[in-house]
C-alpha cells in the first residue's frame, strides 16, 4: 500500500516499522525515531502530518468511552499530545512505547516488543529479551523495572477468584504481580513462550529442568573452585579455607489494581430534518346558468373551463414529485455531511 506523498517528503527515506490505520484515510506511521500521525483533508482541517519524537521521558495515556489521548512529555522540552479512536490507542500504542524503550535504551536496537500489558496503573511489557515493568498513573517513565531472561529462574503462575499472580524468581528472589483473570491467559502464553524461546526450549517443564541442572553445576564449580589444599610440601598439613554463603532470598510483591476505570464520555446523537407538504387549496368555480348563455331549453349544458383536465392534474402531480425529491436528495446530502462530520469527531479531529 501506498504512502502520501506529503508522508514520503517526511519520512525521506527511514524505514516504516509499523503502519496503523485511525479510521477514513488517517494513519499512523512509526519508524524507529518518531511517529507520523497523517490526517486526510476533511471537514475541519486540510491534509496534515504532525510528527512526534520518541526521545520522551514519560508516556501518558487518557482513554475514554470513543476517544483516546497519547501524550508523549519531553522533560523541559514540553509535552506532545495526540488523539485518536479509543478501539485504535493499544494497536498504536504499541509500536510507540516499542520505539520510546528503545530510544531510552530500556531495548536493545534490534529487540522487538511482542505485547504490551496495561492493567489500571500497572503497565507490563514483554519483549524478546526481557520484561519491563512499570507501576504509576503513566504509560512508563524513567521509574521503572527490568528483568532480563537471563537472570530468570522460574516462571509460574498463582490463579486467584479475581486476579492471577505472576512469579518470575530473578537472581534467587521472587518478583509478585497480579493481572486480571481475563487476560491471565494471554499474559501466561506471552511471556511463557518469550522466556522458553530465549532459552531454547520447548516448555516451562524444560525450562525448569535446564535452569536445576544449571545450578547444579555451578554448585559443584563453586565447590571446586574454593577448594584449597595450601602450598608447600604437607598439604595435610595446611587448613582449608572456610567456605561461606550468604542466603539473599528477598520477596517483594507488587499490587496492582485489577479493574481498567473507564470514564463514560457522551455519545452524539444526529437528528434528522423532516419535510411536510401542505394541502393546495382547490377553488370550484360554479357553472354559469344555462340560461344565461342561450341555452335555455335546449337539453344541453355548457362546458365549464375552470375545471382541470386529466393532463393538468398529471402534469401537477409531476411537478409535485418532482419538488419533493430535489428535497429528498438535499435531505441526504445534508445527513451524509453530518456524518462524516461525527466520524472525524470521533477519530480526534
Amino acid at each position: 500500500m501506498s504512502q502520501p506523498e506529503i508522508v514520503q517528503s517526511i519520512l525521506d527515506g527511514e524505514t516504516v516499522v509499523s503502519r496503523v490505520h485511525l479510521g477514513g484515510e488517517d494513519e499512523l506511521f512509526v519508524t524507529p525515531n518518531r511517529t507520523l500521525v497523517y490526517r486526510a483533508e476533511g471537514l475541519l482541517s486540510d491534509e496534515s502530518v504532525d510528527e512526534f519524537s520518541h526521545a520522551a521521558e514519560r508516556v501518558a495515556v487518557k482513554e475514554g468511552r470513543r476517544k483516546a489521548k497519547i501524550t508523549l512529555d519531553y522533560g523541559l522540552d514540553g509535552s506532545e499530545t495526540f488523539g485518536l479512536s479509543a478501539k485504535r490507542l493499544d494497536e498504536a500504542l504499541q509500536p510507540i512505547l516499542e520505539g520510546v524503550l528503545t530510544s531510552a535504551g530500556v531495548v536493545e536496537d534490534d529487540e522487538r516488543l511482542i505485547e504490551a500489558f496495561r492493567f489500571s496503573e500497572l503497565t507490563f511489557v514483554v519483549t524478546e529479551q526481557r520484561v519491563v515493568r512499570h507501576i504509576g498513573s503513566a504509560v512508563w517513565d524513567e521509574d521503572y523495572e527490568t528483568y532480563h531472561y537471563d537472570d530468570v529462574t522460574d516462571l509460574s503462575f498463582e490463579s486467584g477468584s479475581v486476579a492471577t499472580t505472576v512469579v518470575l524468581t530473578v537472581d534467587g528472589r521472587q518478583e509478585r504481580f497480579k493481572t486480571p483473570n481475563e487476560d491471565a491467559r494471554l499474559v501466561r502464553e506471552k511471556l511463557s513462550k518469550a522466556l522458553c524461546e530465549y532459552h531454547s526450549v520447548g516448555s516451562l517443564e524444560e525450562f525448569r529442568v535446564k535452569m536445576a541442572d544449571a545450578q547444579e553445576q555451578k554448585a559443584a564449580e563453586s565447590e571446586r573452585d574454593n577448594t584449597n589444599f595450601g602450598e608447600g610440601p604437607d598439604p595435610l598439613s595446611a587448613n582449608p579455607t572456610e567456605l561461606t554463603e550468604e542466603p539473599n532470598n528477598s520477596t517483594r510483591e507488587q499490587k496492582s489494581a485489577e479493574s481498567v476505570e473507564r470514564q463514560p464520555v457522551e455519545a452524539t446523537s444526529t437528528t434528522g430534518g423532516q419535510t411536510e407538504s401542505e394541502p393546495v387549496e382547490s377553488t370550484t368555480t360554479n357553472v354559469a346558468d344555462a340560461a344565461d348563455l342561450g341555452f335555455e331549453g335546449s337539453g344541453f349544458e355548457p362546458a365549464d373551463e375552470s375545471v382541470p383536465t386529466d393532463e393538468d392534474i398529471v402534469a401537477e402531480i409531476q411537478s409535485l414529485r418532482e419538488v419533493v425529491e430535489a428535497q429528498g436528495e438535499q435531505i441526504r446530502y445534508q445527513q451524509e455531511l453530518i456524518e462524516q462530520l461525527i466520524d472525524e469527531l470521533r477519530r480526534g479531529r
